[in-house]
């Protein structure tokens, strides 16, 4: 299916060309135009790429071959997914069993595919990162040829180990630690993509969840819970930041996977949740949080979701709701789960403390998906529950290796400079 720029409608797009310049005219992004139901067979399988090259040959109606999408999903999901179920009505999706321990490996590894497949020329992919993003990136695109990328994240406003995941890599991946949030960060990454200048004179493109190439893969997983639980899920509850696995979650509802409510579960940066209550937008600044990957104000993805509900917006509010938790909460909920020898991070504990809020009915089937794995937050869960986490060797190898990031001012002249810089230390 063709993509529209929800923010110029008129510019239609294949999917090659919305991946290869993923923010288009009027600084829009891209949705899929139409979205097609998959066949009501497919989800009696009970194989995840199976199911996973389906809905990506729809999604991007065949511009990829489903042999060529075959080879490209088995090379980029090449780790498990997993669902644990708490109770007989509460059951987590760990998304975090890939390289960088967070759902992000699913899109970037995916986006990676598709740069390898698409692009013929130099590019320079330029990131923000509010934690898990970064590494996602740098893991997926070290070493690949033709290939630079430059990721952006607030100084100070990560956990050690997310940072020492992707900040510690060097060849092709650059850092930079930004003084201000991640909006900042953010900002400073669609100026770039908007500066006639660097558009000119490097090939850009962005791997933030922005790229459709990321959103597509995300779908995957939700498209295929019929694999992975034999129960239809009445609430699907997805921590959310940046917005991008949500909009996810409401595409494969949309192709007919069994996904009752959606739930987005946010942290204190409420823009969203107050949304859904007086239906005005007005972000405040962004306030920092034990769950950083989802201090994000002005969520890029929202515009998505807006945009497939634009014609019933009162659909929008039967579909989807919105909940805010505040850190006293996403505490409790992890001294809770550790207690039932459940550790979780503090964005899964977003989540699952939602679950607890009522429901229209008090037998609901729920889902929380669990975003992160707990050791990346190591640092954070041993301030709360007075006791040392285990780290896997991923996480207690990259501690050792030096951080490579240069610190800079939230000065978009000063990230211009540096950007135009590599393209006179290529040649």
């Amino acid at each position: 299916m063709p993509f529209v720029n929800i923010a110029q409608q008129k510019e239609v797009v294949s999917f090659e060309q919305a991946v290869l310049a993923p923010i288009g005219e009027n600084r829009g992004i891209y949705f899929p135009q139409n979205i097609e139901k998959l066949d009501k067979g497919m989800f009696a399988s009970k194989d995840f790429n199976t199911i996973a090259v389906e809905t990506l040959y729809t999604l991007t109606s065949g511009e990829l071959s489903k042999e060529q999408l075959k080879g490209m999903i088995n090379r980029a999901f090449n780790f498990p997914l997993n669902v644990q179920s708490l109770t007989s009505r509460l059951h987590v999706l760990e998304l975090f069993h890939g390289p960088t321990l967070a759902f992000k490996d699913f899109g970037a590894r995916f986006l990676a595919e598709c740069m390898a497949h698409f692009n013929k020329e130099k590019a320079t992919i330029v990131t923000a990162t509010s934690g898990d993003t970064g590494a996602a990136v740098a893991h997926a695109f070290h070493g690949q040829p033709n290939i630079d990328v430059v990721i952006l994240y607030p100084d100070g406003k990560i956990s050690k180990e997310q940072e020492q995941l992707f900040c510690t890599l060097g060849d092709n991946i650059r850092t930079i630690k930004v003084k201000g949030d991640f909006d900042d960060c953010q900002s400073l990454v669609k100026q770039a993509f908007n500066d006639k200048d660097v558009r000119q004179t490097l090939n850009v493109n962005s791997a933030n969840s922005i790229n459709i190439a990321r959103l597509v893969a995300q779908v995957c997983y939700y498209t295929a819970l019929p694999a992975l639980i034999d129960t239809p899920i009445d609430r699907l509850i997805v921590p959310s930041g940046n917005f991008g696995n949500l909009t996810a979650a409401m595409i494969a509802k949309s192709m007919g996977a069994p996904i009752g409510h959606l739930v987005a579960a946010t942290n204190k940066n409420d823009t969203v949740p107050r949304f859904f209550i007086n239906k005005q937008w007005r972000p405040k600044a962004t306030q920092r949080t034990l769950s950083n990957a989802m201090d994000v104000s002005q969520p890029n993805n929202f515009a998505r979701i807006l945009y497939h509900y634009q014609e019933n917006l009162d659909k929008l509010f039967e579909d989807m709701s919105a909940v805010c938790i505040n850190e006293i909460q996403t505490r409790r909920t992890i001294r809770h789960y550790t207690q039932q020898h459940y550790p979780v991070d503090p964005h899964t504990a977003v989540g699952l403390e939602a679950a607890t809020l009522p429901f229209k009915s008090e037998n609901s089937n729920d889902l929380v998906v669990a975003t992160a794995h707990p050791a990346k937050f190591a640092d954070v869960l041993e301030k709360i529950l007075q006791e040392p986490i285990e780290r896997p060797s991923s996480i207690t190898d990259a501690m050792q290796e030096t951080n490579l990031s240069e610190s800079m001012d939230n000065d978009f002249d000063d990230f211009k400079d540096y950007l135009l810089g590599l393209n006179t230390s290529n040649q």
